[in-house]
């Protein structure tokens, strides 16, 4: 038996397609099923690769007793957060405030026929436990509530409603101090294990990214520290490549093992951009860096590619070990015995002190993460991963999550272009243009695009800021990298898109187009990923350059100030707002974004390469052969073999050799 869910796009919908459970998917025809009924909706919020999600599918969902009652007395819905985040960000935020601030996914929510919430709350289990009831134990007592005290209800979940509704972000008056922000964001520092924070302990690459902008010395050692310690940490997978979501210890060490798109698009942005910050004489930490931007990309080539060439959204934690059952990082886990049998005794016992793979283990059951110690021989080293990835791939694979996701892609898109270039490697451009093609034939529908897709079909959601703000950066990426006019007109006219659906009457923009919830969800917060605001911000200001359109860079100006009291408030938070800052406050001090344009038919040439590798934060690199059409002013008169840089209003004169690049791109004029 299967129930609906069976022809979702979804991958995390379909993993409760055979359940007892009468599941609907979020639409008003699923809400006017509660009106008719007049009973309320269980609403269930998740996502493919989460661990706790599983785990709640399993004890409750699969039980037919738990789907027998709430079949009978409530109108069920499932939510995948990656497809719907707009759902997601207002359901959240409801958690959130009837909770003292805690959420999380699994997501549970008891809402009225009219989708508003009433009661609220994260994962439970099938039995009480410590001081938290059983599933069944919350569904007997909404149920009781919904019959007994229907108006109560009602009305609490209308007071909600107009509550969170009624928020609203106030404009701060004047910039932030840039150097009290990041003096706050070094108090978070980790003297010891590199990164931000406690535990759970995420990586940051927005906030990485901010502190890169100037690069005075102690921002970039905050900065080198923390990627080279999540570089030779158990974060990092470093056999195969790419990390995993976040940490359970301060030291790197033991991470929750689901792997995900966005984390690793914005880190191999980061570890490029941490690679260029990198004296040339600081060889070893150089090598560090490179090794883990390939590593990604070896890992998105090897298992995250679509058959279409989108990218998708990610791979779970768990997976099944040699007798079928599920541990969570099992994939990942070695112990001494394991590298011995992959690699021989002489060549296990120097994997498993370069790695620290003990007897006693990191994890579990005598198992171990791998860390990378020393300054191992990289030749050796590489010939040992080779091994044990060959090893790994006769162990049984975690799921993958196959939604495509706008966003997601854009941001890897872009990533991949800016190493493509700086490591001169040409094989990166065409993942990246295989993947944006994938976007224009599939997301980008009648000039709207769609959030997500999945065997090359869109789903109908629209795409947030998020998604426009992605995709535009990428594709002014690709029109730079390739000279290719017909990038940069189809980034504007995604700019123009979102300039209209996203507009907030602060000046600022919000997550999502109007899809008739209870709240528009406008979060100005960075925190795994850049919020909407900021995403949108870095589309425009880069659309804007190369077009030459003043109007959409003064609108990314407006939309900057709607951040500034969040980078005042908790700078730790709004690593992408700050990173804005600071280029914007270097722009003051007369080092404006700059547009260097390369004149060649060779994107790869070595005057496009340094270009890449020098240009300043917030500058964007055209390179196109003499004559190129559709590329507004920047090819007018101007000569092949030669690259020209302006800035602002002030152009310096054509160089021809990557020694001279530097003056023009980083002159204070």
């Amino acid at each position: 038996m299967v129930n609906r869910l069976s022809e979702s796009s979804s991958d995390y919908l379909r993993q409760h397609a055979h359940q007892g459970v009468d599941w609907w998917e979020w639409s008003p025809e699923a809400l006017a099923a509660a009106t008719r009924r007049e009973v309320p909706v269980l609403l269930s919020i998740g996502y493919a690769s989460c661990h706790w999600c599983h785990v709640m599918s399993h004890e409750s969902f699969d039980d037919p007793d738990v789907a027998s009652f709430i079949n009978s007395h409530f109108v069920p819905i499932k939510v995948d957060r990656q497809q719907l985040p707009d759902v997601d960000a207002v359901f959240m935020t409801a958690t959130q405030a009837m909770n003292n601030g805690q959420g999380g996914w699994p997501m549970t929510a008891f809402l009225t026929p009219a989708g508003l919430p009433f009661f609220t709350g994260t994962y439970f289990p099938p039995e009480p436990r410590q001081g938290m009831p059983s599933f069944s134990q919350v569904l007997q007592a909404m149920a009781d509530a919904w019959r007994d005290n229907r108006d109560q209800l009602t009305g609490s979940a209308d007071y909600i409603a107009q509550t969170l509704s009624g928020q609203s972000d106030e404009v701060a008056e004047k910039a932030p101090d840039l150097r009290a922000a990041v003096d706050e964001i070094e108090k978070g520092f980790d003297l010891i294990h590199g990164g931000f924070g406690g535990v759970p302990k995420f990586p940051a690459p927005t906030l990485l990214d901010a502190l890169l902008v100037k690069g005075d010395p102690r921002s970039l050692e905050i900065a080198q520290r923390s990627l080279e310690s999540m570089a030779r940490g158990g974060i990092y997978d470093q056999v195969g490549g790419g990390f995993h979501r976040y940490c359970v210890d301060a030291g790197w060490v033991v991470p929750h093992f689901e792997k995900m798109l966005y984390d690793n698009a914005l880190l191999l942005g980061t570890y490029v951009r941490g690679w260029r910050r990198t004296a040339d004489h600081d060889e070893g930490l150089r090598a560090l860096l490179e090794r883990t931007a390939y590593g990604i990309v070896e890992w998105l080539e090897r298992e995250m590619v679509s058959e279409e060439g989108g990218f998708i959204s990610g791979l779970d934690a768990d997976s099944c070990d040699i007798r079928g059952a599920v541990h969570e990082g099992i994939f990942y886990l070695w112990n001494p015995d394991l590298l011995d049998d992959a690699l021989g005794a002489e060549l296990g016992d120097w994997a498993a002190e370069t790695f620290h793979v003990t007897r006693g283990g990191t994890f579990e059951d005598g198992l171990s993460t791998l860390q990378l110690r020393g300054r191992p021989d990289f030749a050796k080293l590489e010939e040992v991963c080779g091994i044990l990835l060959e090893e790994r791939s006769n162990r049984f694979r975690p799921a993958s999550d196959n939604l495509v996701v706008a966003g997601w892609n854009g941001w890897m898109i872009h990533s991949l272009v800016t190493g493509a270039l700086v490591f001169n490697e040409p094989g990166w451009l065409e993942l990246a243009l295989r993947a944006a093609q994938h976007l224009v034939d599939v997301h980008v529908v009648d000039g709207v695009l769609r959030r997500s897709s999945r065997d090359g079909v869109a789903d109908p959601a629209e795409g947030g800021s998020e998604d426009y703000g992605a995709v535009i950066e990428a594709f002014v990426a690709l029109a730079g990298a390739t000279g290719d006019a017909a990038w940069l007109r189809r980034a504007e006219a995604l700019a123009d898109r979102a300039v209209e659906a996203f507009a907030h009457p602060d000046g600022g923009f919000y997550d999502a187009v109007d899809t008739g919830l209870f709240q528009r969800p406008r979060s100005l917060t960075d925190n795994v990923t850049p919020s909407g605001t900021s995403a949108l911000i870095s589309g425009l200001r880069a659309v804007g350059l190369l077009t030459e359109r003043a109007e959409l860079v003064a609108r990314a100006d407006e939309a900057a100030r709607t951040t500034w009291a969040a980078v005042a408030e908790h700078p730790r938070f709004a690593g992408a707002a700050l990173a804005d800052l600071m280029i914007s406050d270097e722009a003051r001090r007369g080092l404006k974004p700059a547009v260097a344009v390369v004149v060649s038919s060779d994107p790869f040439s070595e005057l496009s390469r340094a270009a890449w590798r020098l240009a300043p934060a917030g500058s964007v690199v055209l390179t196109a052969p003499e004559g190129a059409e559709g590329l507004g002013s920047h090819l007018e008169e101007r000569v092949d073999g030669l690259a020209y840089v302006c800035r602002g209003t002030v152009c310096f004169d054509p160089v021809s050799e990557y020694a001279e690049l530097k003056t023009p791109l980083w002159s204070r004029v």
